[in-house]
């Protein structure tokens, strides 16, 4: 007996995190097309469900729709994302700032902690659960400033980038280049000193946009 698929909001739900988890990893390429009927087969989704999905990362500029050929991940070069990440700087500074400002000792721990789960990722070499940790990062501080236009900003600009970013994570050394700036940010807002947390985001992102500039050998 076939299992009807998944409708309505909680069916776009399941295809949103289907779409999101294979962008992340790559199992859906840059330029790739992306057909319906196929999406939902594969997630137990309606095709309405798969489409107000795809109509959501469109909004995010994930994806494209091209007029009478559907949808394909869009292509996002090294030199748009390098200005993607350049207004990061800014949104991600601030929110260093403000959460220097408000955070209280449960969150200070919680920062310290995952600070302490990054050093274990490197020592192990394990680039997977680095990148994970360190999208989690940046998520908390994010939580942490209470402000809630620059993290909806960041938000759709980290959607657009982030098949970059997880492949700079598995670059050979790059744990090891990010480890002492991602350090930096979790001290500084420890300290609650707002200026110093904001130079360690700002200077994270500069190191992020020289790594990506360079070859992926070099």
């Amino acid at each position: 007996m076939s299992v009807a698929p998944q409708e309505g909001a909680a069916g776009t739900r399941v295809a949103l995190e289907a779409l999101r988890a294979a962008l992340l990893t790559g199992d859906l390429a840059p330029g790739q097309r992306l057909v319906e009927a196929e999406l939902a087969a594969s997630y137990g989704v309606s095709r309405a469900s798969v489409r107000a999905a795809l109509m959501d990362l469109a909004a995010e500029g994930v994806v494209e729709r091209i007029p009478n050929r559907g949808a394909r991940v869009r292509v996002v070069t090294v030199e748009e994302a390098v200005a993607i990440i350049e207004c990061r700087m800014v949104l991600e500074g601030l929110c260093a700032a403000k959460a220097a400002e408000r955070v209280d000792d449960e969150q200070v721990a919680t920062l310290t902690a995952l600070g302490e789960r990054l050093r274990q990722d490197v020592a192990a070499g394990d680039p997977v659960a680095y990148s994970a940790h360190n999208r989690e990062l940046h998520r908390l501080v994010r939580e942490f400033s209470g402000q809630e236009v620059a993290t909806g900003l960041l938000d759709r600009l980290n959607a657009q980038i982030v098949r970059h970013q997880f492949r700079l994570a598995l670059r050979a050394g790059r744990p090891q280049v990010s480890l002492p700036e991602h350090l930096a940010i979790v001290e500084a807002i420890a300290r609650r000193d707002p200026a110093a947390a904001e130079r360690a985001a700002r200077a994270h992102l500069v190191s992020v946009i020289a790594a990506l500039q360079e070859p992926a050998d070099g």
